[in-house]
């Protein structure tokens, strides 16, 4: 049985996802910081699923989570992020604290999990999927700060994947959709298409483990 770590997987896109991976016969281990949520998420997927809530920035949550990973991890799922600053502000107005926060979420904390599970990766050459956004390629107005975090997470896909050949290391956009953190930002989240669809064809580049690099989930959709 394959498994698949998964951050962020009480609501939005990471509970799509591991949902689509449970259903195909996936064991997940799974993470949010709201532990009901977690584990009401969590009953919902059914299968091998074990849920361990808690915050990624935090060291002593991501050791929780290698240890519940064990030797070997097909998969792992860097999904777990923040907006920081809301409303989203322009960067003549952006409070330095916030940005540190938001980079800690989305930049370092991934790192952090990478390193401490690429000993199980490797054994089993695996893969890392890391969700990034389109504000990391395009010049949004306010979405300065948050878009930085996510460009830097892209660069260290990018290298990451160039120093470990034997993994598939993906950065995928999976593009606007119909959760709590597109509202969060001011948009029209109504009117966004749901993270099922983007879960959806992100399924599909894992199963077709596809080259590494960077993808988005409408092209992946196209594909079929």
């Amino acid at each position: 049985m394959k498994t698949a770590l998964i951050t962020g997987a009480s609501r939005g896109l990471g509970r799509a996802l591991a949902g689509e991976l449970a259903r195909a016969g996936w064991a997940l281990v799974v993470d949010a910081r709201d532990a009901a949520a977690l584990r009401a998420a969590a009953t919902a997927f059914g299968g091998t699923v074990t849920a361990v809530p808690g915050d990624v920035t935090d060291p002593a949550h991501r050791a929780d989570l290698a240890r519940a990973a064990g030797g070997g991890l097909d998969l792992l799922v860097n999904n777990a992020g923040t907006l920081g600053t809301t409303p989203l502000p322009r960067l003549a107005d952006q409070p330095i604290p916030d940005l540190a926060a938001a980079h800690a979420t989305n930049v370092l904390a991934p790192l952090a999990l990478v390193q401490a599970l690429l000993p199980a990766l490797r054994e089993r050459r695996g893969a890392i999927l890391n969700i990034t956004s389109d504000a990391a390629v395009e010049n949004y107005p306010t979405w300065g700060g948050y878009g930085s975090t996510k460009a830097a997470l892209e660069q260290l896909s990018n290298v990451l994947a160039a120093e470990e050949p034997d993994l598939a290391v993906w950065w995928a956009d999976p593009g606007e959709m119909r959760t709590g953190m597109l509202r969060a930002a001011g948009e029209d989240a109504d009117a966004a298409p749901p993270p099922e669809e983007a879960a959806a064809a992100l399924h599909r580049l894992i199963d077709a483990r596809l080259p590494s690099g960077r993808y988005r989930a409408s092209e992946l959709a196209d594909a079929r």
